[in-house]
C-alpha cells in the first residue's frame, strides 16, 4: 500500500488543481506550485487526465488496464518491453567498450527510465512536460504514488504506481527538456532510447540530427513509433514519413530513418510493437508501433 494518503479532492494528479498561472498538485500536503506560461499551461500533456492515463499505461497491473478474460493482453506493459528491448540488444554488444549510461528521450512518467537501471549505472530520462517530470521525481523519491483512472463519466478507480523495490532508483535522473533541442552537455550513452517520440517533434530532423552524437560508438539506439503524423503536433513540411514526395514515390518513417540515420548506424531490427492504452473501462486504443533498433558504427564488433 501507498504510504500516501490521498481524499477525495486531494490527491497527486487526479485532482490537480489548473489555475489561472500556475499548476499546483496537491496529497495530504502541497506537493509543488510551477508557474507556468499560458502556452505550457494549455499543453495537453500538463493535464491530469493524460498523466493519469500514463501512469495507469506505464504502471497499471494487467488486470488494471485490461479487466476483460479477452482482449491484447500481449500488448500490455509497453515501457517495460521498450527497457527490455533495450537491455537484450545492449547485451548483445560489447558492453564494456560503451558507457554504463542510458538516455530515455520523451521519457513520459518514467518506467522505462527505471527498468533501464537495473543494469546502467545511469540513466537519464528527459521530457518536455514538467508535470510528467515532477511525477517521475516524486516516484524517484517515493516509490510508490497513489492516483485514479475513470471508469465510466464520474466513476474513479483509484490505483497505486510502484516501483520495484530491487530497482535502485538513485541511478536515475529526471529533468525537462526539448527532445529537439537537447542540452549539448549529456554526453554520450551506451543505449538511447525514444518510445512513441518521433511523430509528436514539431522538428523530427533535428531530432535525429543530434542522435549520432549522443549513441556512443558501439551503442545501442531503440525508436519505437506509431508513425501517426498530424499536423497539429509537426508541420507537415517537417514530417518525415506519410507522405508522396515530388518524384510522385510514397515516403514512409522508416525509408527516412534508413537515410538519415545509415551513415552512423546500423540497422541490427526492425518490427511490429504492440501496445495498449486504456482510457476508460470500456474504451482503449490498440496500436501497432514500428519497432527499429540500431547500433552506432565505430565501436568494437
Amino acid at each position: 500500500m501507498s504510504n500516501f494518503l490521498y481524499s477525495n479532492h486531494h490527491y497527486f494528479v487526479g485532482a490537480a488543481l489548473l489555475a489561472t498561472s500556475s499548476v499546483a498538485a496537491y496529497s495530504t500536503y502541497k506537493l509543488m506550485t510551477q508557474t507556468r506560461s499560458k502556452p505550457e499551461q494549455d499543453n495537453l500533456y500538463e493535464t491530469a487526465k493524460v498523466i493519469n492515463q500514463y501512469l495507469v499505461f506505464h504502471y497499471g497491473a494487467p488486470e488494471e488496464v485490461l479487466r476483460y478474460d479477452f482482449g491484447p493482453k500481449e500488448s500490455l506493459d509497453f515501457p517495460r518491453r521498450v527497457a527490455e528491448e533495450c537491455l537484450n540488444a545492449v547485451r548483445a554488444t560489447d558492453k564494456s567498450s560503451i558507457p554504463n549510461r542510458a538516455l530515455d528521450i520523451g521519457c513520459a512518467v518514467g518506467r522505462t527510465t527505471f527498468e533501464l537501471a537495473r543494469e546502467f549505472e545511469q540513466v537519464v530520462g528527459i521530457d518536455y512536460s514538467q508535470a510528467f517530470v515532477d511525477t517521475c521525481n516524486l516516484l524517484r523519491e517515493k516509490r510508490i504514488l497513489d492516483y485514479s483512472v475513470v471508469d465510466e463519466g464520474d466513476l474513479q478507480t483509484s490505483l497505486t504506481a510502484t516501483i520495484d523495490p530491487t530497482i535502485d532508483r538513485s541511478r536515475t535522473h529526471f529533468q525537462r527538456g526539448d527532445a529537439c533541442s537537447l542540452p549539448l552537455d549529456l554526453g554520450q550513452f551506451g543505449c538511447v532510447v525514444a518510445a512513441n517520440l518521433l511523430c509528436r517533434l514539431h522538428s523530427p530532423s533535428q531530432f535525429l540530427d543530434r542522435l549520432p552524437s549522443l549513441v556512443a560508438p558501439g551503442g545501442i539506439l531503440v525508436l519505437t513509433t506509431p508513425c501517426t503524423w498530424l499536423a497539429e503536433y509537426t508541420p507537415k513540411d517537417k514530417w518525415t514519413g506519410g507522405f508522396t514526395n515530388t518524384e510522385g514515390e510514397k515516403v514512409t518513417t522508416f525509408d527516412t530513418l534508413k537515410q538519415v540515420l545509415g551513415p552512423d548506424f546500423d540497422l541490427v531490427d526492425e518490427k511490429g510493437m504492440s501496445f495498449f492504452i486504456r482510457e476508460t473501462a470500456r474504451k482503449n486504443q490498440w496500436t501497432v508501433a514500428q519497432l527499429t533498433i540500431w547500433k552506432r558504427k565505430g565501436g568494437a564488433s
